[in-house]
Formats: structure tokens, C-alpha cells, sequence
């Protein structure tokens, strides 16, 4: 049982592989097998054209070779028969010159034995006997050698006609060839240099020219000249001898055909510089190995041109066989993943075809619907009659364009709303065979249409509600879109009040059109997009209504496309009062610190007052004492009277100067110097300074910008921080010459803006550190007598002008050495004056709006 078990394996294992590729195929598309099938005989034609390909090139390569190494072997043995002719022809002359150097023959002895040689070796054009000093002793060439180897005895041998043979040769003292010589090929030799000797010196040369195409003719074998093309060649590749073919002479009807077969080597002795090359002759051209080679690959690309053309129509008819299937899949898709749920009746009123969509609204499958007719299952029992009359106008024709609604029934028993379509089903012969009904379910959009309606009225009350007048209306024009409650209290139903608050908004302050430009309507609407709300508000009073309104509009598209315009008004005319009010109580509060201030300066006021007064009364009492005693001149009498007008008009600027810092105005900021700023409260601040016997210091730097600025507030704010640090150095109790307070102006860059930095340093014990964050805060101080608002209004002012304020303590090691107290104001002047607004305009908000807002 043994002796089968082995054929039955394999049997059953060739079996199986067969069936696995019958699996496999089965599995491809038919688009695949095609294509299989296709590239098996294009596979077959193409192995078959490499086969005969690579067999034509495997026999011709093999040929190529063994004439190669015929013509190897050829040339390696002409150049051993030429070497041996050199070398001989060099043994004869190193003989000759044996016997010149042992001066065993003379001049016409030499020419005699020249003679002999030249006329048995014919390569041999001329001999030389040259001395040392290249004089030229005895010379013999041929009858037949070039005019320039006619060389006369006696004459020198230049050294560019030995090409540096003859120098080698002194200086080797052995034989040297030189490299070839001549301008053409006709023309070219050779130069052999035999040294000689005489009692060991260097006595000149024997040189022997060759003619190279006598070496050629007569060194070369006859049986090698009859097979090759040879030539003689110099390092350059010149053909001195001989002759090659040239290029492109052999025809080429094989892709690989090659040049014809050559080889080259050098010349011994003469070495690299005379190259011996050697061509073989192509007698055959190979036209029966070509002709088969090209008959074959055309037949073969007539199969494959003939194979492509079958797989390329049946391609396309797999690709129209695929189109039909992908478009009856795309329809059969788009019906099975429709939502909304299609239904097929005939002209008797059957169920012919329904949908997935409609089985799943429904919950009946498509079997238990597709042949029943009237009544259907899924219609209410309640509504029965009136679907049954519905129907009957559907099969007569008399459907409704627009579509009904009817209540449709669930397999479980629930009801929801359905509108329906029903047009006609026409075959393809234009026939019609029945009726097509789409249903959608509406009931969510139903209920969202009720809730947008409950939420639209519910947002109708908010606005109504408002105690805000909102308005919509379309630009340019006074018809109302939307006007709420407090709208219509205000102006009424028409749009006159509308375009009244708009114009309102456009009238305020700000940049202006040029004179005698005309102004587009659109103007005011903004570049970017129109639905978005501005950032500010804009106050305006209504002069029709007696109030302040904040006014807000933006730019929307109505429901109907219309661009349209919305203004939101609100009622601010209490909020404006209490502003106005909180205004008026900062002015009276400024007020009152600078009259605080001055009480506190009223001692050294006095005292400041007292001297020029006292000097008035003295110069007043001695005039009248002089006068009456007759001993006055009228020149002393004008002297005394002009000290005594200075004087006034000293006490006169003190009071002047007293009376406009304390006086209560309105805020007006205008362009203003700071030197003329600070100087004129370095006065008023020298004065409390010199009653505690502080020295000031200032250093205001040049060229600084004017400032936008109230100047009284600003030197409020001087005079305040000098006389703050006077009474920190007094309460310091720091001895005379360590009391001084220095105030330094100069320019400055703060939160990327130019700047104008005042600085005020004192040399008191500074602000303790828990206190920094709260001396700013309203009646809070560190001194015992102080009021606590003058920092406070400080800071005001300053952040009013939009600036800063800072403090610091200064330190000496651990120990604190003093405190500074600096603020800065932007530099405005410029922007102001490029940008058009008038000094005091909206480029700068007073102080006073600063505090009410």
C-alpha cells in the first residue's frame, strides 16, 4: 500500500493547485481578466523578440571578440617586428659612433659608412656627426630626405630642430629618441641621439632621422599592412604614417553594431609618444543576422499592435458595461438612501413599487405592500373616507401642484403628518403607466414652524418691552421696517425720527468732508462687513424730545435682502446730570486743594509780600523826610521812585501770580510751553521752599515738544509734589546742607510713545513700603495735619491728559535716601496739528469728562 500512497499524494496535490487557480481566477473581475488575458500574449510576443534578440547578440559579441583578439595578436607582432628594425638600426649607429669616439674614423670615412647605411636601410633619411658645441662635423642624408635635413658641415644645429633630444642625450649619455617631428604628416621624422665620449667627457652625438612613414612601409609586415588599416600616431592622436577609416563608415543595421575592431600600442624604444594603431576591414555588413533580427521584431510588432487593438476595444466594452452597472447602482442608491419616501401606482390604483424610505415612515415591509390596493394599511381608520376620495382625484388627474397633507399610520399605531406629491409615470415609449407619490414626513418641521412662531412672538414682547427705542428702516429712504413700543411713544410710527437720530450721529464732532465736496449717502456705512456693530456709542441730545440719547446703529440685511439700518436710543439725560454734577464737585475740588495749598503756603506768602512792601513804605518815607527838608535832587528823587514802582510791580506778579493758580476755571487744554509751565510753579513753590530752608534744583531739558495740556492743572501737580517733598525732607529732619529737592523735564519713551517725563526727587525718609499701593486713595495721608486728596487729584490730572504716575523709594544700600515722584505726558502736539482739530477739540478730553466718565 505503500508503493501508491506517493503517486495518489501528488496527484492530490497537483489537483489542488489546479483548483486554487481556478479559484482565483474566478475571484478577478472581469475587468482584470481582460486584462490578463491581454498582457499574457503581449508577454509571450515580447520574450520571444528578447529571446532572438539576446541569441543574435550573444553569436555576434562572440564573433566580435575572436576578431579582436586577431587583430590584438597582429598589431603586438608588427610592433615586435618594428621594435626589432629600431633596435638594430640603433646597435649599427652606437657601432659608428664607437668608432668616431675612438677617433678611428674621419669626416668622409663617416660620410662613406652614413652613405652605406642609409642606401641598405631606407628608413634612414640623414646621419649627423655633431660636436659638443652643436657645430655640425660631417652629414650625409639621402637624395630623396625633405630640404630641411640638407644640412651643410660646419653649420650649428639649432635646438628647437632636436626637440631637447640632444641635451637628454648629454645629460643621460645613452641613446635618445626624440618625438616626432614636423609640421605635416608627410613631412614627419624621428630622432635618435648616440652619445660620445671622449676620455670621459661629453664630445657631442650621432644622430640618425627616420623617416615614420619609412618605418611604416618597411617595418611593418606585408601580411599585416594586407588584413589592417595601420598607422603611426603621435600623443596626439595626428596620423603621421598610414591611414584609418574614418567615423561612421560602417553601416549600422544592427542597434549594436560597433566600429570597425582596432587596438593600438606604443613603439619600443621610442615609448609613448609614437603609437602604433592597427583597424580591421570589414568585408561582410551582417545583412542576413540584420535582415532576420528586423523581420522578426516587425512581425512581432504587428501582434503586438493587433493585440493592443483587441484589448483596447474589449476595454471599452467592459468600460460601457461598467458605466450602465455604476449608473443602475447610482439610481438604485440614490432611491434606496432618499429620505424622503416614493410610491409607484398603476392606472387601477395597485401598489407597484415603494422605496426603502417609505417602508421605514411606514414600518410595513415591501412585500406587504407592493399588489394591495385601497383601503392601505397605513391609512388611519378615522380618515378612510377622506383618503379614499383623495385617491380617486389622484388617479383622475385632479391632484393638487403644490402637494396635500394627509395623517399617515405606523405599523405600531402611530400617527404623524405627511405631505405628498403626485405626478405622472411615463414609460420610455412617453406612455404613461401610472402615478409616482413622494411623501415627506412633517411633522419636526411642523413643530419647529409653531415654535419659531411661539418664539417670535416672545421676542415681539422683549422689544416691545425695551425702555429703548429701536428702529429699522432701509437706507435712504423714511419707510419703517420695525419700530418698537418706545419707539412709536417717541416719534410716532413714522420713519422722520429714525433718520433724525441718524443725521444727529452723523453731525458729531469729528473728521469733516472738505468744503464743496458732495457727500455720498453711503458715506457713514463702514468698509468692512456691513452686519457688524459698531464698538462706541455716540451721545447726542434730541432737541425734539428734550433729552440725551445714547445712540448705537448698525448695518444688517432684512429678511427681504434690503440693505437696512437699525438704531438702538437710549435715555441717558439722568446719567448726562449726574456726570455734569460729578464734573462741577472735581472743579470745586481742584478748587480747594489749590486754596488748601495755598492756606498751608500762607505764612511764606506773607513773608514773600513783606519785603517788597516794607521797601515801598521805606523808599515812600525817606522821599517825603527829603522833600520836606528840600535836600532831594529830581535825578534821586526818579531813582527812588522807579525802585519803588519795581517793587510794586513784584508784590503785583506774587498776587498775580496767587490769584490765577487759585482761581476756579473750566479745564482748557491747550498747545503749552513746559519750560514757561514749570518755571511759573518753580515760583510759587520757592517760596514755601525757602521758609523750611530747602534748596531746588531743576533741569529742564532743551527743545522739548509743547504739550496738549491745561497748564494751571499741570502746575497743580508741580507744585503739589515740591511741596510734598519740602515736607518729607522738614519731617526727615535732615540737616541744612542735605535738604535739597531736585526737578528734572526731559524727553522720554513710554509704552511706545513719546513722552515729556517730570521728575521730582527729595531727600526725606520716602514712603514706607506698605503704604505705596494706598497713597493714591481719597482722604488717606501720612502726615498728621493732611488732608489726603491732594495725591488723589494728582494722579487725576495727570491720567486726565492721558499719562502716568509713579513713585519710588531711593535707597543708599539698605537704607532709604529719599523718595521720587514722576509722571509723564504724551506729546500730542504734533498729531494735533497734522491731524485738523483745534486746540481743546475731541482729539483731547478734558479733565472734567475724564471724571464723569
Amino acid at each position: 500500500m505503500s508503493q501508491f500512497s506517493r503517486p495518489v499524494t501528488l496527484m492530490a496535490s497537483h489537483t489542488e493547485s489546479r483548483h486554487w487557480w481556478k479559484r482565483w481566477w474566478r475571484r478577478l473581475p472581469p475587468a482584470r481578466q481582460d486584462r490578463f488575458a491581454t498582457l499574457g500574449p503581449l508577454m509571450a510576443v515580447f520574450l520571444f523578440l528578447v529571446a532572438i534578440a539576446v541569441a543574435i547578440s550573444y553569436l555576434r559579441l562572440e564573433e566580435l571578440e575572436r576578431e579582436q583578439e586577431a587583430v590584438t595578436r597582429d598589431v603586438e607582432y608588427a610592433q615586435q617586428r618594428l621594435r626589432l628594425r629600431l633596435l638594430e638600426r640603433q646597435e649599427q649607429l652606437m657601432r659608428l659612433a664607437r668608432d668616431v669616439s675612438d677617433r678611428e674614423i674621419e669626416a668622409s670615412e663617416f660620410e662613406f659608412q652614413a652613405d652605406a647605411l642609409i642606401s641598405q636601410f631606407p628608413e634612414l633619411q640623414a646621419i649627423t656627426w655633431i660636436d659638443a658645441q652643436r657645430n655640425i662635423i660631417s652629414r650625409y642624408a639621402s637624395p630623396s630626405a625633405p630640404l630641411h635635413m640638407q644640412r651643410l658641415p660646419g653649420s650649428i644645429m639649432a635646438a628647437d630642430e632636436t626637440d631637447g633630444s640632444f641635451d637628454l642625450a648629454r645629460e643621460m649619455r645613452q641613446p635618445v629618441y626624440s618625438r616626432p617631428l614636423g609640421d605635416s604628416a608627410s613631412a614627419a621624422s624621428l630622432i635618435l641621439q648616440i652619445p660620445l665620449a671622449a676620455q670621459g667627457r661629453f664630445a657631442g652625438t650621432i644622430m640618425g632621422e627616420y623617416s615614420i612613414d619609412g618605418l611604416l612601409r618597411f617595418g611593418i609586415p606585408p601580411e599585416v599592412m594586407a588584413r589592417y588599416a595601420v598607422a603611426l600616431l603621435d600623443d596626439r592622436e595626428r596620423v603621421l604614417a598610414g591611414g584609418l577609416q574614418p567615423p561612421g563608415s560602417v553601416l549600422r543595421l544592427l542597434p549594436w553594431s560597433n566600429q570597425p575592431l582596432e587596438h593600438e600600442v606604443p613603439v619600443s624604444p621610442v615609448g609613448n609618444s609614437l603609437i602604433l594603431k592597427a583597424q580591421g576591414y570589414r568585408t561582410s555588413q551582417a545583412i542576413v543576422g540584420s535582415g532576420f533580427f528586423w523581420i522578426v521584431g516587425a512581425l512581432s510588432a504587428l501582434t503586438v499592435w493587433m493585440l493592443i487593438g483587441t484589448w483596447r476595444h474589449t476595454r471599452k466594452r467592459v468600460q460601457t458595461q461598467q458605466a450602465l452597472i455604476a449608473e443602475t447602482n447610482f439610481r438604485r442608491a440614490m432611491e434606496n438612501s432618499m429620505l424622503t419616501g416614493m410610491r409607484a401606482l398603476d392606472m387601477q390604483g395597485r401598489i407597484t413599487y415603494v422605496n426603502p424610505a417609505f417602508c421605514s415612515m411606514t414600518g410595513w415591509t415591501e412585500a406587504e405592500l407592493v399588489g394591495r390596493t385601497a383601503p392601505f394599511p397605513y391609512w388611519p381608520e378615522e380618515y378612510q373616507d377622506a383618503l379614499a376620495a383623495r385617491l380617486e382625484d389622484e388617479l383622475n388627474g385632479r391632484s393638487m401642484p403644490g402637494g396635500f397633507e394627509v395623517s399617515v399610520r405606523r405599523r405600531d399605531g402611530s400617527v404623524f403628518d405627511a405631505r405628498m406629491y403626485v405626478s405622472p409615470l411615463i414609460d420610455p415609449n412617453g406612455q404613461q403607466t401610472g402615478w409616482m407619490t413622494s411623501m415627506t414626513d412633517i411633522t419636526e418641521p411642523k413643530r419647529i414652524r409653531e415654535e419659531l412662531s411661539a418664539s417670535y412672538e416672545r421676542f415681539t414682547t422683549v422689544l416691545e418691552s425695551l425702555d429703548s427705542a429701536v428702529s429699522v428702516a432701509p437706507l435712504g429712504s423714511d419707510e419703517m421696517l420695525f419700530a418698537n413700543k418706545m419707539y412709536r411713544l417717541w416719534f410716532g410710527a413714522r420713519g422722520q425720527g429714525h433718520q433724525e437720530l441718524v443725521e444727529l450721529t452723523r453731525n458729531q464732532p469729528g473728521p469733516t468732508a472738505d468744503e464743496g465736496d458732495a457727500v455720498d449717502t453711503f458715506a457713514g456705512m463702514p468698509t468692512e462687513s456691513l452686519t457688524d456693530a459698531g464698538a462706541e456709542n455716540t451721545e447726542v441730545f434730541a432737541p425734539a424730545l428734550g433729552r440725551w440719547l445714547e445712540v448705537r446703529t448698525r448695518y444688517l440685511t432684512w429678511v427681504d435682502g434690503r440693505l437696512a439700518q437699525m438704531v438702538i436710543a437710549s435715555d441717558i439725560t439722568p446719567r448726562r446730570n449726574a456726570e455734569e454734577q460729578a464734573a462741577r464737585q472735581a472743579e470745586r475740588a481742584q478748587t480747594a486743594s489749590r486754596l488748601i495749598t495755598m492756606g498751608e503756603m500762607a505764612s511764606s506768602v506773607a513773608h514773600e509780600l513783606n519785603q517788597p512792601l516794607t521797601a515801598i513804605s521805606n523808599y515812600c518815607t525817606g522821599m517825603i523826610s527829603r522833600v520836606r527838608e528840600h535836600r532831594i535832587t529830581e535825578e534821586d528823587l526818579l531813582l527812588a521812585l522807579d525802585k519803588t514802582a519795581r517793587q510794586a510791580q513784584r508784590a503785583g506778579q506774587i498776587i498775580q501770580r496767587i490769584r490765577a493758580f487759585v482761581k476756579r476755571s473750566e479745564p482748557n487744554p491747550t498747545l503749552s510751553d513746559v519750560a514757561l509751565m514749570v518755571n511759573e510753579a518753580i515760583e510759587l513753590a520757592e517760596i514755601e521752599l525757602r521758609r523750611h530752608q530747602v534748596r531746588l534744583s531743576s533741569y529742564v531739558a532743551a527743545r522739548l515738544p509743547p504739550l496738549m495740556v491745561d497748564p494751571i492743572l499741570i502746575e497743580q501737580v508741580i507744585i503739589n509734589l515740591i511741596k510734598n517733598a519740602g515736607e518729607a525732607i522738614v519731617q526727615a529732619d535732615r540737616p541744612l546742607g542735605a535738604r535739597y529737592v531736585e526737578l528734572r523735564v526731559g524727553p522720554s519713551r513710554q509704552e511706545g510713545q513719546d513722552v515729556v517725563e517730570f521728575s521730582i526727587q527729595d531727600t526725606g525718609k520716602g514712603v514706607p513700603p506698605e503704604m505705596i499701593d494706598r497713597i493714591y486713595e481719597a482722604f488717606y495721608s501720612t502726615k498728621s495735619e493732611g488732608m489726603g486728596i491732594g495725591l488723589k487729584l494728582c494722579r487725576s490730572i495727570v491720567e486726565s491728559h492721558h499719562g502716568r504716575m509713579r513713585v519710588e523709594n531711593l535707597y543708599n544700600g539698605d537704607e532709604v535716601a529719599g523718595c521720587c515722584f514722576s509722571f509723564w505726558i504724551p506729546v500730542h502736539s504734533r498729531q494735533t496739528s497734522e491731524g485738523g482739530d483745534p486746540p481743546g477739540g475731541p482729539a483731547r478730553p478734558s479733565f472734567t469728562e475724564e471724571r464723569a466718565r
